[in-house]
């Protein structure tokens, strides 16, 4: 799989530290794998946790996906439609 990441993924990933960077690009390149559940009321995104960290994104093509939000727990659904 292909990640694409949005302006405010990017931005968010880079300002992590380097062992955060690394665990997160771990986990996002070993999607379909992983703990991803459904979004409930938003068709077609998903979810991908990583320890406090969720990462919101959906399948742009068949190999590429759309890396939409990353934010911790607490905040990474509000806004989310």
């Amino acid at each position: 799989m292909i990640p694409i990441y949005s302006k405010q993924a990017a931005k968010y990933i880079g300002g992590l530290d380097a062992s955060s960077q690394q665990r997160i690009r771990q986990g996002i390149s070993k999607i379909p794998l992983g703990d991803i559940k459904p979004l409930q009321g938003v068709p077609g995104n998903y979810r991908l946790r990583i320890g406090n960290w969720r990462i919101l994104f959906d399948y742009a093509e068949e190999n590429i996906i759309r890396i939409k939000k990353i934010s911790p727990r607490g905040q990474v659904y509000k806004g989310v439609r």
